[in-house]
This record gives C-alpha cells, sequence and structure tokens, in this order.
C-alpha cells in the first residue's frame, strides 16, 4: 500500500473542495506555520478530529557510537509528539 505523496494530497482536497491547487498548498503552509507558532508559544496545538501536537523534552543520556562503541553522551532537547485523537482511533480502528 504506497502512501500519499504532497502532491496527491493536495490535487485530491482541491478536487474535492473546488479550490485551486495553489489555495490548498497555502492552507497547508499557513496550518503549518501556525501549528508551529502555537507549540513553540503555549506548549500544544490541537487539530480537530486528527490529535494534538504537544512540546516535550527529551532527558540528557548516554548513548553509543554504533561504528567504534565508544560512550558518547546525548545532550537535553525539545522535540514535538503527536497524540492521536479518540475520534480519528475510532474511525481508524
Amino acid at each position: 500500500m504506497a502512501k500519499m505523496t504532497q502532491t496527491e494530497i493536495v490535487n485530491s482536497l482541491a478536487e474535492s473542495t473546488g479550490l485551486k491547487k495553489a489555495d490548498v498548498k497555502g492552507l497547508f503552509d499557513a496550518l503549518a506555520g501556525l501549528a508551529a507558532g502555537e507549540v513553540k508559544k503555549s506548549g500544544e496545538f490541537t487539530l480537530p478530529g486528527f490529535g494534538k501536537l504537544v512540546k516535550a523534552t527529551r532527558a540528557a543520556r548516554e548513548g553509543r557510537n554504533p561504528a567504534t562503541g565508544a560512550t558518547i553522551k546525548i545532550p537535553a532537547k525539545t522535540t514535538v509528539k503527536f497524540r492521536v485523537g479518540k475520534s480519528m482511533k475510532d474511525a481508524i480502528g
């Protein structure tokens, strides 16, 4: 089962909504910018019907270089996690 490319998603949404492809692409870009800004500012962004983007902090830890086996220190960092919403879980499962 092949996954849809960005172009295929934009084409499908443009066809089903009657919008221009450029408008759909612009909507996706605006949504991505809005989500990034909200996660950075408040720590989470809810996308109704899909789920929630949540800011998470990973602790510093030790790891290994797979080539040499040497122990290395991996610094702490902030990342984003996606939590699937109940309605999406129910629709798929």
